[in-house]
């Protein structure tokens, strides 16, 4: 499983186009956003950096 934590990501709009991004790259993966913390988990046997690379392009890049 991977976490990313996105300060960007404000609301349900923002979760939905993260989710979207992150799909993306693997539309087998399993999304869960959670507002309050600002955080994603993504559950992927996929690398970890291309999701970063995916949500970075979407304008939501993670921070550590």
């Amino acid at each position: 499983m991977h976490r990313f934590h996105i300060p960007g990501m404000t609301c349900g709009g923002c979760a939905r186009s993260v989710t979207a991004a992150l799909l993306g790259v693997d539309p087998q993966a399993t999304i869960d956003t959670n507002l309050p913390t600002r955080e994603v988990r993504v559950e992927s046997a996929m690398d970890a950096q291309a999701f970063l690379v995916a949500l970075s392009a979407a304008g939501f890049p993670h921070q550590e």
